[in-house]
């Protein structure tokens, strides 16, 4: 079989195989699973970076290879995924369309634009980078679930408030400012903070 086949990749496809399960919940109408699993997604992307640079004997080819592959996965899950969450949740059936295909297509250009960056930052240095260039697609994993919470508050007009924080969000993407990279301290608390979102979104779908 093509491709490079260790433990740093094992994240990744474990998160783009929980955002199709995703998809799929959120097509049947199960839209709390589908934000569970968009939730599950991030998580396993916040780490899976880590466990790749700490294996000091990657190839250039298999570097590059989880490169892109981690690119193309995030486009599934944090664009693709919310997309289709966001539409399968009703209301305006236009704005339901433009909020997902904006967003995907921000994600693309947003992901190819990090590649590219990448690419030149690892030609000139091997430092890690320390910042990134407009708002990481990942931070969808936290995002959306949030907005989730406000469904029984929003009443009928949650299906507009969940599409157009997709617009702001697809937006925010592609806008050329800079963010410093977290440590782990910084991904712990993201890791915590999807977990009591979890957690609500749970207990109040419960009650």
């Amino acid at each position: 079989m093509i491709g490079f086949y260790n433990y740093t990749v094992i994240l990744t496809y474990i998160s783009l195989v929980c955002s199709v399960i995703g998809i799929s919940f959120a097509v049947s109408g199960n839209t709390l699973v589908a934000i569970l699993c968009l939730l599950i997604s991030g998580c396993c992307d916040m780490f899976d970076g880590r466990i790749a640079r700490a294996k000091k004997d990657r190839t250039p080819d298999e570097e590059n290879f989880g490169m892109e592959i981690d690119s193309l996965c995030d486009l599934v899950c944090f664009t693709a995924l919310p997309a289709v969450i966001a539409y399968c949740l009703g209301g305006n059936h236009i704005l339901a369309i433009f909020s997902g295909a904006l967003l995907v297509l921000c994600g693309v250009i947003r992901l190819a634009y990090f590649n590219v960056l990448e690419m030149k930052r690892k030609a000139e240095t091997p430092d890690a980078p320390t910042e990134y260039r407009g708002l990481p697609v990942t931070v969808a994993a936290l995002i959306f679930p949030a907005v989730y919470l406000l469904k029984d508050v929003c009443g009928t007009l949650f299906p507009t408030v969940f599409q157009c924080s997709l617009i702001i969000t697809a937006i925010l993407y592609v806008l050329n400012f800079r963010i410093k990279k977290p440590g782990i301290k910084g991904v712990l608390a993201m890791a915590a903070a999807g977990t009591v979102i979890a957690v609500i979104a749970i207990v109040t779908h419960i009650i």
